[in-house]
């Protein structure tokens, strides 16, 4: 068991450090780069509480934080917690309607953000801007984080709304104190530094500010994602940690030129979460960084980031598994009502209970029922399987599964298969109505950098190396995936672009 420390989330900051050890590089928040000390990361996180404070906020009230990553955005992810507020980070990328909807949604009683992403946010709730407002917002001085009780909220993260309106997933100071605690460090030097460029209103790159502030270490961080501004940040500060979305990491692989001008020899570790690997992805990753250890993670925002770990008996992982159950969760796979035992090949979908767990969706009494079964574990909706060795693998979304002629399809499964063609950089597979069959798997490709390579190909590919019912009926090929808000593959925008070019029915 590990012993949690702190009761306030926003003051897990190290204190085993030296104050003036870097804490943080701001690369390119307001167009210049800018550098925190862990001095700096105490005083003004404090200020910005004490600022927070004398505006008349209390206990419980919510901020919303609606801005690029920058440095103002983690000081007033802490700050905020740190006076006993709850933080809202809020995805820039949506609508604006869907936007105001979280903010009214959270009863936000202050809106904190950059000038170009503050727009989105209703006039009937105050304002503050990082690039007008900020140093004025800030008070100075002496402060002590409030002590909260262990279940108390510190922040709502809200779901992409993929399946309808946004959820705000409401998660106590425990809840991400325990996470943090989870976390183990890689055995090197004090001071390794990872880049984020995830956004921080997702999972994956605000667990990523909060572990390295935790245990010490340097936090490299650009306003967002571009493949040129990731390798080109990499190299300049001798980066050795690269956490991302898998789709990042093959938006970067393509970049030849860029790859080979740019010195990534500092690398030691590139891990990749919040959505399915490939082999072939490992394989490119391991190609371009070849003493990097390779680490596939898997979460939840309504469970946390620690759910998988080494097998304890020392059994190597498999390259595309998840891991093995962490000693400190619960896990379980569940088919048809019943509880899948040993290996099965079909799996089923992983609930999991664990100290990281959610309280509940803000407002949502009857959608936080369903989440949750009756002895409190969550129903994540991911379909896994198990190996012999107790090892799990991502199969796929429950709810993304298509029937084929009476044939269950995971797109990631089918996916994974066209990606193992030397000729495909990425695969993104999308199920279309059919008369026939009910539905039928579409594909679209992204090409490796010079590949000749065709729809035929592509199909005939698939049906030497999978079930004739997974080979795409139609191969789509694009120069570039679109991206979702979360970095990971929007295949809502390519399921528009279907929707405009392909008829129903047809070959089956």
């Amino acid at each position: 068991m590990v012993t949690i420390t702190q009761d306030n989330q926003g003051d897990a900051i190290s204190r085993d450090v030296p104050r003036e050890s870097l804490a943080l590089i701001d690369a390119g928040g307001n167009g210049s780069e800018r550098l925190y000390t862990y001095d700096d990361m105490f005083r003004l996180s404090g200020a910005v509480a004490r600022g927070l404070s004398k505006r008349g906020l209390k206990r419980g009230d919510r901020v919303a934080i609606l801005s690029a990553n920058r440095a103002e955005f983690l000081l007033t992810f802490l700050g905020t917690m740190q006076a006993g507020l709850v933080s809202v980070p809020v995805n820039y990328k949506l609508p604006a309607e869907t936007v105001a909807y979280i903010v009214d949604d959270c009863d936000a009683k202050l809106v904190i953000g950059d000038d170009t992403r503050l727009k989105l946010a209703p006039d009937s709730v105050p304002k503050v801007s990082f690039d007008k407002d900020f140093a004025a917002l800030l008070d100075e001085g002496p402060f002590t984080p409030l002590k909260m009780q262990p279940e108390e909220p510190a922040m709502f993260l809200y779901t992409s709304g993929s399946t309808g309106r946004p959820k705000g997933v409401v998660l106590s100071h425990y809840s991400h104190l325990w996470a943090i605690s989870q976390r183990v460090r890689r055995p090197v030097p004090q001071g390794q530094r990872s880049l984020v460029a995830a956004p921080l209103y997702h999972m994956n790159g605000l667990a990523m500010c909060q572990t390295t502030l935790n245990q010490g270490d340097t936090i490299v961080l650009l306003p967002q994602f571009t493949t040129r501004g990731y390798i080109e940040a990499a190299a300049r500060h001798r980066v050795q940690f690269l956490t991302s979305v898998p789709t990042m990491i093959a938006m970067m692989l393509r970049e030849k030129e860029l790859l080979a001008t740019n010195d990534l020899s500092a690398v030691e570790a590139v891990r990749m979460g919040s959505a399915p690997i490939t082999q072939s992805l490992i394989d490119q990753v391991r190609t371009v960084f070849p003493k990097a250890a390779i680490g596939n993670g898997y979460g939840t925002t309504e469970a946390g980031p620690v759910v998988f770990g080494p097998h304890p008996d020392g059994v190597p992982q498999p390259e595309l598994s998840t891991g093995y159950p962490h000693p400190e969760v619960q896990l379980r796979l569940v088919r048809d009502g019943k509880e899948v035992q040993g290996n099965d090949a079909e799996g089923g979908v992983l609930e999991m209970k664990c100290g990281a767990l959610m309280t509940h969706y803000h407002k949502l009494p009857e959608v936080t029922a369903k989440a949750m079964t009756p002895d409190g574990y969550y129903r994540t909706g991911d379909v896994f399987r198990r190996d012999e060795n107790g090892f799990f693998f991502f199969v796929g979304r429950a709810d993304d599964m298509f029937v084929c002629g009476g044939e269950n399809i995971y797109p990631g499964e089918v996916e994974k298969m066209l990606e193992r063609h030397p000729g495909i950089h990425q695969a993104a597979v999308i199920p279309i109505p059919d008369e026939l069959k009910g539905h039928k798997p579409i594909a679209f490709v992204v090409r490796a950098n010079g590949a000749d390579l065709d729809e035929q190909a592509v199909k005939s590919y698939a049906l030497a190396n999978a079930p004739a019912y997974q080979h795409p009926r139609q191969v789509i090929f694009i120069d570039e995936m679109p991206l979702a808000g979360t970095n990971k593959i929007d295949k809502r925008q390519l399921a528009q672009h279907l929707a405009k070019q392909i008829p129903t029915g047809g070959e089956s």
